[in-house]
């Protein structure tokens, strides 16, 4: 209490009253794209959103930078992308630097009371407070007197667990589901469809309960209200997978006529706009609302309130790796087409995630895929990828017609290849780095801080290095080959990633740099090296293969992130690959001295494996 009469003081001081602040209500639930009536969904039966949004705003290419929940929360709480701080991984941690705090810290330094009902889940380490109240007892009704709040309350109803959770009544209707182009016609999927729509009608209701309490306490008038999910909906391709579907979230903005001189400049009430936001400006936009300049380091752009920016050309969205699976997607979202970079495309977007497949949808999918009963669009999540994708939102909404080759969009992908790698050199993106190494050359500083040191981190070589790599191009093998010979790790690392992504004629092309790259100091470069000639190479260079990965397997030996790198390195014939499983079978379920956001995927990989050898 004493600190509140304390900032009184200081606004009162400076001419400010706390009367003068607006309250802010954040409504966020999880796992659901704009499946809302007010978005146009006529499936849908969502009449409190909808009354929300007839009053307020929505914004139609608004996106979360992360299509799963923590690294899009840890954008949220930083303004910062977690691809610069080294925290873009599901799950992973990271510390922050020091000259930057968690946005409701700066919100509490300008007066306001603020709490989280009641998931928090960031990929950084909170350095001290950040919430006055962090849990299921939160609640703006605990604000001291005269005191304006800033209050979350999330809701867990429409997450991918529930989809699936049975025993279920629908409500909905699965015959009269309009499927996405990319998933087959199947009753079960129609039917966690359908579950999902009866799931978003139940987290309509909670939000009405909650601005009916605003309502009561007579604090409608005094309080901007948002109202957004994590990222898209929790079915398979959209969930984990960097495209629209993937990233494009409802968001609902009320503004009391109140604090309509906060509100953004093409702000209409009941209206729409195609302003392109995304979540890295969510902490900027509070602070502006709250008349506080970002820091310097906030990434984000404020799009209402006193320091509101100029509207931005694209938002940005990234893939790392999600659970105990790699893969590293980049994406450009403009306000008609997407751009997206697969810096790894030898990887599938369905990796086998566990969690994901519990949904009847994924394991329909798959089997379909597997007995050949699927067509092109909804064939794509089962193979491998292009390097460069570039899809029409207008005409295309599903995505599912790849434009790359289409001869009609050289200058639109251009252009957004350039807007995608301007964007990476700015805030020095660490997803080049494999997850490890990363970790290694930030000792003593945090990643952001090392990023910024060419010495530690020479990110043009190294981003160049993985461009070449990922466009698959024959005519580079001969750089490819270079790269090898580098003096630095990360940009021998591409090298041997290029090669390995060539298949039998990148790993023939360069055999001799690849068995050398077995001995090399990087034991990142090794496995990569490894994973190549054993799914390419001879018999002979198979067996040498397989007993480096066999050394590297164990994670108390020597480490979580070399493990969990050599695991995924494992796609060579099962037969041969089956001498492994002695070492496999030995992995802890969880690990002593490891984080333990991240201390059980060694484990989920060995269960993988353990099952795939044993079918």
């Amino acid at each position: 209490m004493l600190k509140y009469i304390f900032f009184s003081i200081i606004l009162f001081y400076f001419g400010i009253s706390a009367s003068e602040l607006p309250n802010i209500l954040w409504l966020t639930s999880e796992d659901n794209g704009p499946h809302l009536g007010c978005y146009g969904d006529k499936f849908s039966k969502t009449p409190h959103l909808d009354a929300l949004a007839k009053k307020g705003m929505i914004y139609t290419r608004a996106t979360s930078n992360a299509p799963v929940c923590a690294p899009a929360r840890t954008t949220i709480i930083s303004g910062m992308y977690p691809t610069s701080t080294g925290s873009g991984e599901m799950r992973s941690m990271a510390n922050l630097p020091e000259q930057i705090k968690m946005f409701p810290v700066y919100l509490r330094e300008a007066g306001y009371y603020c709490t989280n009902n009641a998931k928090e889940d960031y990929n950084l380490e909170k350095n001290g407070a950040v919430w006055d109240v962090s849990g299921r007892k939160a609640n703006w009704k605990n604000a001291p007197d005269g005191t304006p709040f800033f209050s979350v309350f999330n809701f867990i109803t429409t997450h991918e667990s529930r989809i699936r959770k049975l025993p279920h009544q629908l409500s909905h209707d699965p015959s009269k589901i309009s499927l996405p182009a990319y998933h087959p016609d199947h009753p079960e999927v129609r039917r966690d469809w359908a579950q999902y729509y009866d799931k978003i009608s139940e987290m309509d209701t909670q939000v009405g309960n909650k601005l009916k309490d605003l309502q009561k306490a007579g604090l409608e008038n005094d309080t901007i209200v948002f109202y957004f999910s994590d990222h898209g909906s929790g079915m398979p391709r959209d969930k984990r997978t960097a495209l629209f579907s993937g990233l494009n979230v409802p968001m609902i903005v009320y503004i009391p006529e109140k604090w309509k001189h906060l509100a953004p400049k093409d702000y209409i009430f009941g209206g729409e706009s195609d302003r392109l936001i995304s979540f890295v400006d969510l902490a900027p936009t509070l602070l502006s609302i709250a008349g506080v300049k970002a820091p310097k380091l906030m990434q984000g752009k404020a799009f209402m309130g006193q320091y509101e920016a100029q509207p931005v050309e694209y938002a940005y969205g990234f893939r790392g790796r999600m659970d105990s699976r790699y893969d590293m997607v980049r994406t450009v979202i403009g306000k008609r087409y997407i751009y997206v970079r697969n810096y790894m495309p030898h990887k599938i977007p369905g990796q086998y995630i566990p969690y994901m497949f519990e949904t009847p949808t994924t394991r329909i999918w798959k089997s379909l895929y597997d007995a050949g009963k699927l067509n092109a669009a909804q064939s794509h999540f089962w193979q491998t990828k292009r390097s460069e994708e570039l899809y029409d939102l207008k005409n295309d909404p599903d995505e599912v017609h790849n434009l790359v080759d289409s001869g009609k969009h050289d200058k639109i992908i251009r252009r957004m290849r350039k807007a995608h790698l301007s964007h990476i050199a700015t805030i020095r993106d660490l997803g080049f780095l494999p997850e490890g190494e990363r970790h290694d050359r930030s000792k003593g500083t945090t990643p952001h801080q090392m990023a910024k040191d060419d010495s530690k981190y020479p990110f043009k070589a190294i981003s160049t290095a993985a461009f070449i790599a990922s466009s698959m191009n024959e005519k580079d093998l001969s750089k490819l080959v270079g790269f090898i010979d580098d003096s630095d790790s990360a940009v021998r690392y591409w090298g041997v990633m290029g090669l390995l992504f060539q298949e039998k004629t990148g790993v023939t092309y360069g055999k001799q740099k690849l068995l050398s790259a077995l001995k090399d100091s990087s034991p990142y470069v090794a496995i990569t090296a490894a994973e190549a000639l054993g799914k390419f190479g001879t018999d002979e260079e198979q067996k040498v293969a397989l007993n480096l990965l066999n050394r590297c397997i164990d994670p108390e030996k020597n480490g979580v992130f070399i493990s969990m790198f050599a695991l995924n390195a494992i796609n060579i014939d099962d037969t041969k690959a089956k001498k492994l499983l002695p070492v496999i079978s030995t992995i802890p379920d969880s690990l002593e001295n490891t984080h333990k956001r991240f201390s059980r995927y060694p484990a989920e990989l060995r269960d993988i494996i353990t099952k795939r050898f044993n079918q």
